[in-house]
């Protein structure tokens, strides 16, 4: 699978670092740490917001998209939206994921923190959550077995970025 390596990131600025929790981070994947460390807080191709180790970012904001996602699937699960969990999921999935991107249009990035890439012997995958993308809240999308693979696909899929830069970064302001 095409991947991205976090650290080839092109940035239009110097990235917003100071906020980061180093001690909370090191509890993450190694792909989001290594993007983190490499982007800190910023858009990513034109619309994507993956939130840092901060009490605003995954840790607030995360948990609050986290709670939008589960409602927003218990819904569908109730409702037998099976749709909701096409092409890639499945109901026991929806319940374990956990939101660490927002795009600006409404999809969320996740990852699945109880499981594993199906090629576990693989050094590039060791320590790594699976990658899911929900476009609209109304599908389950796995995309990549880690940030590197999940950014290749968000890249190669998003007309807003752009051909000179990869993240823009943001000012660290409280939400």
């Amino acid at each position: 699978m095409p991947r991205i390596e976090p650290a080839s990131l092109r940035l239009c600025a110097a990235p917003t670092l100071e906020h980061i929790d180093r001690a909370a981070l090191a509890e993450y994947p190694p792909s989001y740490r290594a993007f983190i460390e490499h982007a800190g807080w910023g858009r990513l191709f034109g619309l994507w917001l993956i939130y840092p180790p901060v009490r605003d970012g995954i840790v607030g904001r995360g948990a609050h998209l986290d709670e939008q996602f589960r409602l927003a699937y218990e819904d569908g699960r109730e409702e037998d939206f099976d749709w909701m969990i096409e092409p890639d999921g499945d109901w026991q999935t929806a319940a374990r994921l956990r939101v660490f991107g927002w795009s600006e249009n409404g999809d969320a990035l996740l990852w699945d923190p109880a499981s594993t890439p199906t090629d576990t012997a693989s050094p590039t995958h060791a320590g790594e959550y699976p990658i899911w993308e929900s476009r609209g809240l109304n599908a389950l999308h796995r995309i990549g077995d880690d940030l590197g693979e999940a950014l290749a696909s968000l890249r190669e899929r998003n007309p807003f970025a752009s051909e000179v830069f990869d993240l823009e970064p943001l000012r660290a302001d409280r939400i």
